[in-house]
């Protein structure tokens, strides 16, 4: 038995639709809380020992084929807020990168590094997403969250321990709202410059294909900050190429042509698919290179059940 709610609890839910990559097998549960006073009073009431897993818009994610044991919970309609205040912009978890981007750019505050970073704020901080030599740590000034005994938490960029495509949050905490400091710019130019970024992103990364961004990490020059000076002496990509990796194939899955660090779902894909074809590419970059890749795309959830001989 679940706590009641007023926004939506679905049982045995596919997940598959609910991630770029149109794969994965089914949630025990999905809540879709209507506000963060039903989250709260969901996470208060829910049996400490059921396990919770937040997901945004599922840009970053495979989800495995034999699905979620556990309450997953996606933010929606009452999570998407944006408001700006000076040289502050405050969105919610659900509040999709690139509109955060552009609204702040109306408002002549320069987060254009949001603009082609897949998927909602929730996820970016997660992450520390970054871009163009930007991330979310050289913005962010607080983020509230909800614990996993439903209180409402204010969490600094210190207590998140930001780092390369990373951040420390306790188990079962889901983030709600963030809040970033901007310099000002003129509009039109902040405009150009968006413009700019989606034109280089498109002639050198498969966005119009089923991926989930870069696959794996850039293996070296990573700093304990994850900040904008970092520098990155080797990027994944080449040691994929260098591996003749480029173009590999597993099932319906595929290291793109266009760019070797995008794992794709060339349409007939499962999660096995293409967790063991990423697995297959970091062992040929060890063995060829002697660069043990780490993942970017967060894997979740368990195997399909191997079918019992009869």
């Amino acid at each position: 038995m679940l706590p009641e709610v007023r926004g939506t609890l679905s049982a045995n839910r596919s997940l598959a639709e609910l991630t770029w990559l149109r794969v994965g097998g089914p949630a025990d549960w999905l809540f879709q809380p209507a506000d963060i006073e039903d989250l709260q009073a969901f996470l208060a009431a829910l049996d400490p020992l059921v396990p919770v897993f937040p997901i945004g818009v599922g840009s970053n994610l495979i989800v495995r084929d034999g699905g979620i044991r556990a309450v997953v919970i996606r933010l929606g309609r009452g999570f998407n807020g944006i408001e700006i205040v000076g040289n502050r912009v405050t969105a919610g978890a659900a509040a999709l990168d690139a509109h955060v981007a552009r609204r702040a750019a109306e408002a002549g505050l320069d987060l254009t590094f949001l603009r082609t970073i897949p998927g909602s704020i929730g996820g970016a901080v997660r992450m520390n997403a970054g871009c163009y030599g930007s991330y979310v740590a050289d913005h962010l000034i607080e983020a509230v969250a909800v614990s996993r005994a439903g209180k409402r938490v204010v969490l600094s960029p210190a207590d998140l321990h930001l780092s390369y495509r990373h951040s420390e949050l306790p188990a079962g905490y889901v983030f709600v709202s963030a809040t970033f400091q901007a310099i000002s710019a003129n509009p039109a130019d902040l405009v150009e410059k968006m413009e700019a970024q989606i034109a280089k992103r498109d002639a050198s990364q498969p966005t119009r294909e089923r991926s989930a961004g870069s696959t794996f990490r850039n293996p070296s020059g990573q700093s304990s900050t994850g900040r904008a000076d970092d520098v990155h002496d080797l990027k994944a990509w080449k040691a994929i190429d260098a591996a003749g990796m480029r173009g590999a194939r597993r099932g319906g899955a595929q290291m793109s042509e266009m760019h070797s660090n995008f794992l794709i779902n060339t349409g007939s894909a499962t999660a096995a698919d293409l967790e063991g074809l990423g697995e297959e590419v970091r062992e040929r970059v060890l063995q060829q290179s002697g660069i043990r890749l780490e993942w970017e795309i967060m894997r979740v959830g368990e195997p399909m059940p191997e079918p019992h001989d009869k």
